[in-house]
């Protein structure tokens, strides 16, 4: 699944489209995870794209009377395309392309999404208040987001740290890679029951957090499966992971083998010399 630095980087990729106007909505498949509402394009048609902006993994498309929410799900891709120098067209619509929204300036923003999770959800104008937003917790890399926070939320938490910073309601955007690789970082074991973490220890956590999450952004996201940024190209912080998909590999610190456990039905990946 895309996390925040996947998302962001699309948001990124999406920012040639403000100030231009729809001019026509086309859903093939209506069918997401939450149903596309069939009166989308009388919502977005002649209305004008104001702002892009992401909280937790939706990003906000922002309209003078409105904003829509935009969710990759596990394997959706939002593509920026741009019309063919002699044809004058986009790509054809592949089979998975369930949503077209078309500008004036010629380009599209094309939903892609094989296992229908995402969504395209109206939010009106209080997106704050929506049910899918209004419970999130802070951004990781505002200022918001301090050890003094973690360590209060964490207080009777009995649950192992990963799962804990994986939790939208404490901290949005911490996925299944990124809080892998922040807790070797932070040389935290990712079974550590939350409660028992130092304030010190929080301090560290989430500055790798941070640390992370800004590394990931420069590389433009991480690429595994299906990943691409919506200027079609792929992230490359993978490359730069030090335990996450490194099962058996030497730490790229102590040089002892990676190890995996399952927690919450998902793979952690740690050192056990690094991380206690």
């Amino acid at each position: 699944m895309p996390e925040l630095p996947e998302v962001e980087t699309t948001r990124l990729g999406l920012l040639p489209l403000l100030d231009q106007t729809v001019t026509r909505v086309v859903v093939r498949n209506a069918s997401l995870r939450w149903p596309i509402s069939a009166d989308l394009p009388a919502l977005l048609e002649r209305r004008i794209l104001k702002k892009l902006t992401r909280r937790a993994k939706y990003i906000l498309a922002h309209f003078e009377h409105g904003v829509l929410l935009l969710h990759l799900g596990m394997s959706g891709r939002l593509c920026l395309l741009a019309p063919d120098d002699v044809s004058g067209q986009v790509a054809a619509p592949e089979k998975h392309d369930h949503l077209d929204i078309c500008f004036n300036g010629g380009q599209v923003l094309r939903l892609r999404d094989p296992r229908r999770f995402g969504a395209v959800l109206w939010a009106g104008a209080s997106p704050e208040t929506h049910v899918l937003l209004r419970l999130l917790g802070p951004e990781p890399l505002e200022t918001s987001f301090t050890g003094a926070y973690l360590h209060q939320q964490l207080r009777n938490r009995k649950a192992a740290i990963k799962n804990v910073i994986m939790d939208s309601h404490v901290v949005v955007g911490v996925g299944n890679i990124y809080a892998s690789e922040s807790l070797f970082r932070a040389r935290i074991h990712p079974e550590t029951p939350a409660k028992n973490l130092t304030l010190q220890q929080c301090d560290v956590l989430v500055a790798e957090v941070k640390v992370t999450l800004n590394a990931a952004l420069l590389a433009g996201g991480s690429s595994l499966r299906d990943f691409f940024g919506a200027d079609g190209n792929p992230g490359y912080f993978q490359q730069q992971y030090f335990v996450y998909g490194r099962t058996h590999a030497p730490c790229r610190v102590c040089g002892n083998p990676v190890a995996m456990i399952r927690q919450g039905q998902r793979s952690t990946f740690y050192c056990k010399q690094c991380q206690h």
